[in-house]
């Protein structure tokens, strides 16, 4: 049984194309998942709105705790961490993890952000020895097959590499680059563009997103592909 966690961080309620003023990315993110569990329905989906509920951000006390080691924390420490520990469980529980995650201006927004700060923790998803010179850091969550699927939605166009705002996009790497540090080094990414348009280019670049989208779902639910592919 493969487990999929569905993460939504769109600001925005409800799904463009259903909704007035909806999300591209809950929408993307959306049809992934309906499609995927038309081709595995015995998979199991674990869903969290980060954009409507999101974590709450790391305070000192949460930096106090998370250093302090498990046996020495105190009952204050279990609690500034506990929200932490429910994400964290639900990450390490999950197979595949499929984020729609919209650009705001130019990287994650500051609910994702919040998600990615929770997760990436020393001693849960990351290890560190100061004895260990030269490799001090390593990621805990390696070698387990888990892949990322970033889904996202951009208001103006040519954000992708090669293109003429690559270097203005910061949320596929932003998100990508905390998650390999823990171990989940397999990701593949769609995106909408023109957002901000509004006109035939948008529809044309949901269009495309909608298919790249059930490609990889394709690719990803096979036997041979959920083991071995990436993006």
């Amino acid at each position: 049984m493969f487990r999929i966690l569905h993460l939504d961080a769109s600001a925005r309620p409800g799904r463009s194309g259903q909704q007035a003023h909806g999300s591209h990315t809950r929408r993307l993110s959306a049809r992934f998942v309906e499609r995927w569990r038309t081709l595995r329905p015995g998979d199991t989906v674990t869903y969290r709105d980060i954009g409507a509920a999101p974590p709450s951000p790391v305070t000192g006390d949460w930096i106090r705790a998370a250093f302090t080691p498990p046996a020495r924390r105190e009952p204050w420490m279990q609690q500034a961490l506990a929200e932490s520990d429910s994400l964290v469980d639900e990450l390490v529980a999950s197979d595949l993890i499929v984020a729609g995650v919209p650009m705001y201006n130019f990287g994650m927004p500051a609910q994702f952000k919040a998600y990615i700060d929770n997760v990436v923790r020393v001693g849960r998803t990351f290890g560190f020895d100061r004895k260990r010179p030269g490799e001090p850091y390593w990621p805990m969550l390696a070698g387990q097959g888990k892949r990322l699927v970033i889904l996202s939605a951009r208001g103006d166009f040519g954000y992708a590499p090669g293109q003429r705002l690559v270097h203005m996009n910061h949320v596929e790497n932003g998100v990508a680059t905390p998650l390999q540090y823990i171990g989940i080094d397999c990701a593949a990414s769609v995106a909408v563009e023109y957002d901000e348009f509004g006109d035939e280019r948008l529809a044309q670049s949901l269009r495309q997103a909608e298919a790249e989208v059930d490609r990889w779902v394709d690719v990803l639910a096979g036997d041979a592909g959920a083991a071995t592919a990436c993006g």
